[in-house]
């Protein structure tokens, strides 16, 4: 008598491990995840991450404190840049330029050089100022003015402010007064060396003032101008007579 409990041939016998292995057989390395839908281990993890929780609530704050920032550095920007145009346009019309000056007479009176480096000397000079400008006055102070000897001061002095109206000129007068200033020894040694020659000695003139630009309404700050005046060469005779300057007028660099 055949068993009732024998399967019947030609049908497969039952499997109670539905994942489609035999039991106690795991599925190879490598295989996909046998379940229908995915693992939620991903899932978990993005939610429990704090920095995703973050990029999904940003700081109102930050993004107002950014935003205030941003339009305070555009003001800025549109300030410089109207101011600057402003500036440029009003210089376009009013073209500033810088005074111009001219020595027209050197005079130096009672000239003495001891053999204790002691130098003595009065001294006029006279000078043109020019206002080449045509929209705008200028006016000067504190104006001073040195008296050199190659780079070697002598005397100094200062010239009363005064004002210039557009295109004129004003002549001013500078006195000089040395009474037994102290030199180096080498500038006692060049002043002689030069008289000896042919009696004339060189001196360099040199000015600092502060002026202002002003058009009717429109002001400038006042700016230091500086002039130099070079090569005065001045006929010193030995008699103790006045010497006076040998080249004629002399035109001045200036700069501010």
């Amino acid at each position: 008598m055949e068993d009732p409990n024998r399967p019947v041939t030609g049908y497969p016998a039952p499997n109670p491990n539905h994942n489609g292995y035999a039991a106690g057989n795991p599925p190879p390395s490598g295989t996909a995840y046998p379940y229908t839908a995915p693992p939620p281990t991903a899932y978990y993890i993005n939610q429990n991450n704090p920095y995703n929780q973050q990029s999904y609530h940003p700081d109102p704050y930050s993004a107002r404190r950014a935003t205030c920032l941003r339009r305070i550095f555009a003001f800025v920007i549109g300030l410089i840049i109207i101011f600057g145009t402003i500036t440029f346009i009003v210089w376009l019309v009013l073209r500033p330029q810088v005074p111009e000056f001219r020595v027209d007479s050197f005079s130096v009176s009672n000239f003495t050089v001891g053999n204790n480096s002691l130098v003595s000397f009065t001294s006029e000079v006279s000078l043109t100022a020019r206002n080449p400008n045509k929209k705008m006055r200028l006016d000067y102070d504190h104006i001073e003015a040195v008296v050199f000897y190659k780079s070697e001061s002598l005397a100094d002095t200062t010239i009363p402010p005064f004002s210039q109206d557009t295109k004129s000129e004003t002549s001013i007068k500078a006195n000089f007064a040395a009474a037994g200033s102290y030199v180096d020894n080498r500038v006692v040694g060049g002043i002689n060396g030069d008289r000896s020659k042919n009696g004339n000695v060189e001196f360099n003139l040199r000015m600092l003032s502060r002026v202002k630009f002003e058009a009717k309404a429109w002001r400038m700050r006042r700016r230091f101008l500086k002039v130099f005046c070079g090569d005065l060469v001045v006929g010193i005779p030995s008699n103790g007579r006045s010497g006076t300057l040998t080249s004629g007028p002399k035109q001045c660099r200036e700069g501010i």
